[in-house]
């Protein structure tokens, strides 16, 4: 059972390059991408803010659900304090890289309530954004890991964490992908792509937080992570990401990015659409359900959490 719950990961990421390459194969033979002609300064008021129900109409639902059942009280702990270790990457990214990495050109799509930050301020609803998305990422895996794929859960925590030294493990092969896209994200902005001022920092950031949970933590949670559970969530944020991004977000100006912050690979039938953009709910995912996994192993065997850390 536990080398099948190992070999789930591999099938996961399969599942995703399956979709992902023909569907890149099929966006580069768009070389003339159409333009969207909009007669109006304001062709979509409060359009960003409303957009937040893409997150909290669903969050809504699946938080009913979640409190109204007592029997999964120590997942509502190790819900609350992941949410704690993971919110903070969302707005660091906006507080302090925000007017670095992203622009803001449709000033009528937002409340117009702003945040101080560096370089800036930014609107409160990219404050929402990341808090209802973190908050949508991990609930929607715990709905499909309690309920909807129940059969694959790991039941009996204690027992299995019982057997765990420690849950700090090191991961080489994380780091070594990690390095590996950076370096080719690298190459293709200095090479290949027509914009090379600058560097890839944004990708930089999103491989760090994938990366660094991952080379720590992903031998001890991997085994205990429900990836049928992961999969469903990940293709259905997916969903809603490319919705929101592809068809509303960057052709009427919600948000956008600066090219030189990015590595090169824009999306011409998207509205040019950073491939970041599209990669950036999966490092959330697998940063979020690894944290998530190692946090309720950490409750499950009664430790401090140094003493659970590092043995």
């Amino acid at each position: 059972m536990e080398q099948e719950r190992r070999s789930g990961a591999l099938v996961v990421f399969v599942m995703i390059a399956v979709l992902i390459v023909p569907a890149g194969l099929t966006l580069t033979t768009v070389e003339v991408p159409g333009t969207l002609d909009i007669p109006s300064d304001d062709p979509t008021p409060l359009g960003y803010t409303w957009s937040l129900s893409l997150f909290l109409v669903p969050l809504a639902v699946l938080g009913w659900w979640f409190w109204r059942h007592p029997d999964l009280s120590w997942q509502r702990r190790s819900f609350v304090s992941t949410i704690l270790v993971l919110l903070p990457l969302g707005f660091v990214l906006d507080l302090v890289f925000g007017n670095a990495f992203f622009t803001f050109p449709n000033h009528g799509a937002v409340l117009g309530i702003e945040v101080p930050a560096v370089g800036g301020a930014i609107p409160i609803e990219e404050f929402v954004f990341y808090l209802s998305g973190f908050l949508f990422v991990l609930l929607f895996y715990v709905w499909c890991d309690e309920y909807w794929v129940a059969a694959y859960n790991v039941e009996d925590y204690p027992a299995a964490v019982a057997k765990l030294p420690k849950l700090i493990r090191f991961h080489g092969g994380s780091i070594l992908v990690g390095l590996l896209l950076l370096i080719l994200a690298v190459i293709y902005k200095k090479v290949f792509s027509g914009d090379p001022e600058g560097f890839p920092w944004y990708l930089t950031y999103l491989l760090s937080v994938a990366i660094v949970p991952s080379a720590g933590f992903f031998r001890t949670a991997s085994p205990f992570i429900n990836w049928r559970a992961f999969s469903v969530s990940f293709f259905f944020i997916l969903l809603i990401s490319l919705v929101w991004e592809a068809t509303l977000a960057a052709p009427y100006g919600w948000w956008g990015y600066n090219p030189e912050m990015m590595m090169g690979i824009f999306i011409g039938a998207w509205s040019n659409l950073p491939l970041e953009a599209v990669c950036v709910w999966l490092a959330v995912s697998y940063a979020t359900v690894i944290v998530f996994e190692i946090v309720k192993l950490w409750r499950a065997s009664g430790r401090s959490l140094r003493r659970a850390l590092f043995g």
